[in-house]
């Protein structure tokens, strides 16, 4: 099964791929919005360039230098990993034409467009730090049963179990596999 999004409203709608050959055109209208467009069956070059300027290291530090959030899955959306960058990495809900840096493709109504920042910086030692702020947000940032009033500001460190609305999501400290495989060979 494949799924294409509607344009106008950003809505999902899944279908069978197998069903169609490559080159196909394909018109679809949109359950919600009822918006027709079409989409051509094949690979995207759209896509393949999106992924070639991911690859593209940035100057100061690779995204995946500086670890990631993984977004557990549930009913308003499915499993992502959203890589953090150095500085504020601004959360929320995406909506296009949004301006924030880490947005999550989700259908939750209680996590809002811009919910809460993940600072990523090096202290004088060389080592990551991760600040946890609330954007603030109408239904709150919590760090397991505590909430983040609006001027609080915690570390964070891997493996932080964070949610916003019904969303969960896990921070994933840059480096944290390759200590978890040495740990292992002891």
């Amino acid at each position: 099964m494949k799924r294409v999004k509607c344009p106008k409203c950003d809505k999902y709608i899944t279908f069978d791929e197998t069903r169609y050959s490559e080159g196909q055109t394909l018109v679809f209208e949109c359950p919600d919005c009822h918006r027709q467009f079409g989409i051509r069956m094949g690979t995207s070059h759209l896509m393949a360039t999106r992924k070639d300027e991911r690859r593209q290291p940035q100057p100061e530090e690779t995204t995946s230098d500086c670890g990631e959030i993984i977004v557990i899955e549930n009913v308003f959306h499915y499993r992502q990993t959203l890589p953090l960058q150095m500085g504020d990495n601004v959360i929320g809900r995406y909506v296009k034409g949004s301006n924030i840096n880490t947005p999550i493709e989700t259908v939750d109504p209680s996590v809002d467009t811009t919910h809460c920042v993940i600072n990523v910086k090096r202290n004088r030692a060389g080592e990551l730090i991760y600040t946890l702020r609330d954007a603030p947000s109408g239904t709150g940032t919590f760090v397991g049963n505590t909430i983040l009033r609006d001027n609080d500001r915690l570390q964070i460190q891997d493996g932080t179990i964070i949610t916003i609305g019904a969303t969960t999501m896990i921070l994933r400290a840059a480096g944290a596999d390759e200590e978890e495989t040495t740990a292992e060979r002891r």
